[in-house]
């Protein structure tokens, strides 16, 4: 019995994933920001749109180890846009960067799919070691205006970071980190509906909670006080 010959795989063309998160990242912006009238306006004027679309392609030289344009690329989208993307970060797709400004994203950075960006986010390394340095986000993570994310932590699928929180541990799944240094609020292996992934703002506070609680009790205390004089 003859065995037969199995056919050659196609070669993959190399810009065809690129290309596929280019459409990813421009349909996040038309769909995640309610300030999106039309295609037109995203594709001439959204500066975090730009930003990616210049990441791709200095991400892909960067992958064929071309030196200096894609470091080359990433300062002149940083010149741009304001927004600076290492060459060597890689991004997931679908990522959604709103307004930008001051968004900063190291070399060993890496991001699952989804992932929206406000604006003055840093996802950042600590100390001068070589290697993985930056952090991992899962799919799925909001990281509010002014957070930092620092250091070759982990961050789960599903996690809101709150406005100017520095994160500087791992993250589970479906956590709410909050605060200087961040804290985890645990939300119950329940997913965060999509409606409020960009809701940065309306998230606890432990701290707060706690010093309720602590008042609370001060409160009750007096009372059991006051009645036995």
């Amino acid at each position: 019995m003859r065995l037969r010959t199995p056919a050659p795989e196609p070669e993959k063309d190399p810009m065809r994933e690129p290309c596929g998160k280019i459409r990813k990242d421009f349909q996040a912006a038309l769909s995640m920001d309610p300030a999106a009238t039309s295609k037109l306006e995203v594709l001439l004027t959204y500066a975090g749109f730009h930003a990616l679309l210049c990441h791709r392609f200095a991400h892909w030289l960067w992958k064929k180890r071309i030196p200096f344009i894609p470091r080359a690329l990433s300062q002149l989208a940083r010149f741009m846009t304001g927004i600076e993307i290492h060459p060597g970060a890689t991004i997931g797709a679908g990522l959604f960067i709103d307004h930008g400004m001051a968004v900063v994203i190291g070399e060993t950075t890496e991001t699952g799919d989804s992932v929206t960006l406000f604006q003055g986010v840093t996802l950042g390394g600590t100390g001068k070691q070589r290697g993985k340095r930056h952090p991992t986000l899962g799919s799925h993570v909001v990281a509010g205006a002014g957070a930092k994310i620092l250091g070759p932590i982990i961050v789960g699928d599903y996690v809101k970071i709150g406005a100017n929180s520095v994160v500087l541990q791992d993250v589970p799944d479906h956590s709410t980190v909050v605060g200087i240094p961040g804290r985890i609020v645990r939300i119950k292996d329940e997913r965060v509906p999509d409606e409020a992934l960009l809701d940065h703002i309306h998230i606890p506070d432990p701290i707060a909670d706690r010093l309720i609680e602590l008042q609370v009790q001060i409160d009750e205390l007096k009372k059991e006080l006051e009645k036995k004089k």
